[in-house]
């Protein structure tokens, strides 16, 4: 029994040891950009539209006051770490789940907990949820009544637009806050801040060029993770120097193992290329339509998705104005399905830019969207007597034809006559407009038609 006494006595001085021990190595060994994570409110960086100085979102954080929210934006923009500081500063049961590897028994688990926790002890629950559009619809249901009620505080974490990817009714009980990609100033002091303060680099005698600062900045397209993840690669595998090593630009560029455009297929930012795409063609910015097609591209966007938007822009944007360029667009569109990938880009950027650089009218576009609205009000009417089919035996019994003048039976194959239904007799759906070919034919057209 001493013995075990004994053992027990100098075994927990020894397990004290080893904890601290393990502690330090797990800390080492974990990627430089958890080592990094803020700690404090003030040291969080980016975000001042919602975490500046007095703004709402900072005070109810120090008053932990907060209520249930969606957090989105792209990846390394601080999501998490907001998530980090405020289990810190809270008073409630902090709960933190990821979407990607919990169910919906793992909800229940923790609804049931929360709400015991409120009742026999009146201690809220806040629960942090990473990824959350990767829930399905029944289990972010699951989630409803426990929100509204008050029983968690929920906080989610997303890189896809919440508007698409979680439910309607939870987002009714969510204030929804859009994350921005961190300002390349803000890159620069995340990256100083890592040479003069981490627990591995600072020992290191590492520096960096102002113009490999400024590289790195760039290269991150705002993701602070990509940052500190590629400062870290290149200082790892700089040849040791007594006098410290020197990062370079080159190094830097061999550290960032993908450098690709923000996008997500299917999500936020593939439907705001898409939007951006379109609007420079309308614009008539050439560059900036190859700019967005580039962007598409190497991001691995189905090009017959390309090939679709340009139909719908040479219809709904050029028009009448240049008819030709339906045809260049859906030639485009055959072109990528008859050659693929990586030759279809060709095609596709001819078609772009001949776009861009037609004129643009949208008086098609606008002439059918009349119609269609004044169907919606006046409601369908028939078909004047004498247009009426004729094909089918006993349609003349009903008098359908008769009065019906043939074009072509009169000079320059034209005749007037009455199409429209009675009631409509006077309606105009059609303005042409002076752009380009629409200038030449239709207006003069028009102006013969109705006179």
């Amino acid at each position: 029994m001493l013995i075990f006494i004994s053992i027990a006595f100098f075994g927990g001085e020894n397990l004290d040891l080893f904890s601290m021990n393990k502690a330090e190595v797990l800390k080492k060994s974990a990627p430089l950009a958890d080592r990094m994570r803020p700690k404090r409110l003030q040291d969080f960086l980016g975000q001042e539209h919602l975490l500046g100085p007095g703004k709402h979102l900072t005070r109810l954080i120090q008053t932990d006051r907060l209520g249930s929210m969606i957090i989105y934006g792209p990846p390394g923009t601080g999501k998490t770490t907001l998530a980090m500081l405020v289990a810190n500063q809270t008073q409630r049961e902090y709960v933190s789940i990821s979407a990607v590897t919990s169910g919906i028994q793992d909800i229940r688990n923790v609804t049931k907990q929360a709400e015991e926790d409120l009742g026999l002890y009146g201690r809220g629950t806040l629960l942090f949820i990473d990824e959350i559009h990767r829930f399905n619809k029944t289990q972010q249901d699951a989630l409803l009544p426990f929100v509204e009620r008050g029983i968690l505080t929920l906080i989610g974490a997303t890189t896809e637009n919440p508007f698409f990817s979680v439910n309607k009714a939870l987002l009714s009980r969510c204030q929804i806050l859009e994350f921005k990609p961190l300002a390349p100033e803000e890159i620069k002091r995340a990256v100083r801040r890592a040479l003069d303060e981490d627990i591995v680099l600072s020992t290191m005698k590492i520096a960096l060029t102002e113009t490999a600062v400024d590289y790195l900045a760039v290269l991150s397209n705002g993701d602070v993770r990509t940052a500190l993840n590629a400062l870290e690669i290149a200082a790892l595998s700089s040849e040791p120097k007594e006098e410290g090593s020197l990062i370079t630009p080159e190094d830097i560029r061999e550290s960032v193992q993908v450098k690709h455009a923000l996008y997500d297929d299917g999500g936020d930012e593939h439907y705001n290329t898409a939007s951006a795409f379109i609007k420079s063609i309308r614009g008539s910015d050439v560059d900036a339509v190859l700019y967005y097609l580039a962007v598409m591209i190497k991001a691995g966007e189905d090009p017959r998705f390309i090939a679709r938007r340009l139909i719908i822009s040479a219809a709904e944007d050029i028009g009448l104005a240049n008819p030709q360029a339906l045809s260049i667009a859906v030639a485009a569109h055959d072109a990528v399905q008859l050659i693929g990938m990586p030759e279809g880009r060709i095609p596709l950027a001819e078609a772009a830019v001949y776009l861009a650089m037609s004129p643009k009218s949208n008086s098609a576009y606008l002439a059918i969207d009349r119609a269609l609205a004044y169907l919606d009000e006046s409601g369908r009417q028939m078909v004047p007597i004498h247009l009426r089919d004729t094909a089918y035996q006993g349609a003349k019994t009903f008098g359908h034809g008769e009065g019906y003048l043939y074009p072509h039976d009169y000079p320059e194959g034209f005749v007037q006559q009455q199409y429209l239904p009675d009631e409509a007799i006077g309606q105009r759906f059609f303005t042409a407009t002076d752009h380009g070919e629409e200038e030449e034919y239709y207006q003069e057209y028009i102006k013969r038609i109705r006179k």
